[in-house]
């Protein structure tokens, strides 16, 4: 069975004609992570935003389809731009679709986390 992000990717490989080792070399990353990122049947975690942006370079599609499939294939929803509600920020986005992932219990301590955070008041950047 495949994934969104096998999806997307074999079928921008067929219609381009592409190999792994083109799209390694024109988003400069191994060939290996190519290959394993078309093959894996499941993501354990979400792609590290440098592959993603790398990957979406070699495949020649816009970053946020690229996000948007690994994240599906990793169990993660990602907000819409625009949609109600939606955060504008991507690591709010992702933060907020992974906490959907933890236990309860695990939420209640991100959330005595952020709480004391916020507590600490505000940092400068």
């Amino acid at each position: 069975m495949d994934n969104a992000l096998q999806r997307m990717m074999r079928r921008q490989l067929d219609a381009q004609g592409w190999s792994y080792g083109d799209v390694a070399r024109r988003g400069g990353l191994p060939r290996s992570t190519v290959h394993h990122l078309a093959t894996a049947e499941r993501l354990v975690r979400m792609p590290q935003p440098a592959t993603l942006e790398r990957l979406a370079a070699g495949l020649e599609l816009p970053l946020e389809t690229v996000r948007r499939a690994a994240a599906e294939t990793c169990g993660i929803y990602l907000y819409a731009e625009g949609e109600p509600g939606a955060p504008t920020d991507p690591e709010v986005a992702t933060l907020i679709a992974s906490l959907q992932q933890l236990s309860a219990a695990d939420r209640q301590h991100v959330a005595a986390l952020v709480d004391s955070l916020l507590r600490r008041g505000p940092r400068p950047d």
